[in-house]
């Protein structure tokens, strides 16, 4: 479970979006070279921000042997309310090169903290992003509407995610069938691709991509959580972009935990991946 997810209180041209599909076929290329239609991914920036290294510790550290995260370039974090008043300058220089802030659960809920996390992680230099907890009790377009009634739309922002995951401390009970699981997830999806112009990234966990997303979205950029083993044992056959490989990290700038993830790529594949996005 995310800590991102905790329990809830109380005009670009559309891409076409590819509908669900067969296993995509296995590669251990970077990702960032695999992304569908994103001819610009290649393309250097005119300027390029800072990367730092990877400082963070973690309360629970895990041996990943030859397959370690720490191998990768790029590494960032998720926040929440739960991770109170960050020191975002701090966090920066910790290792945090992007971050994907909480924005919005449901279809009326909106993170106590994602108008100033957003507003602090740009003044900080970071890339950052904006994620929605997806609620099985509402319709796919209320949540959209929501999404994009309190995220702005910002050149250089980094994609929309859909945090699709199976929640026990929710209100809402409801385990939908794959079926309608894919159904809703698509409405969302296309809904918010309109709006922003770039194709959402999926963020799942083990047991709901078990149930639900094995062999589906295969042109849609994912987020996996995988915080035992890398994500080729727990998601075999499936590319990633993002991996999210801690949910204990430690970090100066943040009291508690805190989510850590790493980009699947160079760093020089990281900057022409963000360029694309800025253009």
């Amino acid at each position: 479970m995310l800590a991102w997810a905790g329990p809830a209180p109380g005009p670009q041209a559309f891409v076409p979006v590819a509908r669900t599909a067969g296993m995509p076929v296995p590669s251990e290329r970077p990702i960032a070279l695999l992304t569908p239609q994103n001819p610009a991914a290649g393309a250097a920036p005119r300027t390029r921000a800072q990367i730092y290294g990877h400082r963070f510790r973690d309360a629970k550290p895990v041996n990943f042997g030859t397959r370690s995260p720490r191998k990768l370039a790029v590494h960032g974090v998720d926040v929440s309310r739960w991770q109170g008043d960050i020191n975002w300058a701090k966090l920066r220089t910790q290792g945090a090169n992007f971050a994907y802030i909480k924005a919005t659960d449901g279809g009326d809920h909106l993170d106590p903290m994602f108008k100033k996390n957003w507003r602090r992680a740009k003044e900080a230099g970071l890339k950052r992003g904006a994620y929605h907890f997806f609620y099985w009790c509402r319709t796919a377009g209320e949540q959209a509407d929501w999404f994009i009634r309190n995220v702005p739309r910002e050149a250089g922002a980094l994609p929309p995610v859909i945090d699709v995951e199976w929640n026990g401390e929710s209100s809402c009970k409801r385990r939908p069938s794959r079926e309608r699981v894919l159904e809703k997830m698509q409405v969302f999806m296309d809904k918010l691709e309109r709006h922003y112009g770039q194709r959402p990234i999926i963020y799942t966990a083990p047991d709901f991509y078990r149930d639900n997303l094995k062999g589906a979205f295969p042109n849609h950029p994912f987020w996996l959580r995988s915080v035992a083993a890398h994500p080729s044992k727990v998601y075999p056959g499936r590319k990633w972009l993002f991996w999210q490989y801690s949910g204990s990290g430690l970090s100066h700038g943040v009291d508690g935990r805190i989510d850590l993830n790493v980009f699947h790529g160079s760093e020089d594949e990281w900057h022409g991946w963000v360029a694309a996005r800025s253009s």
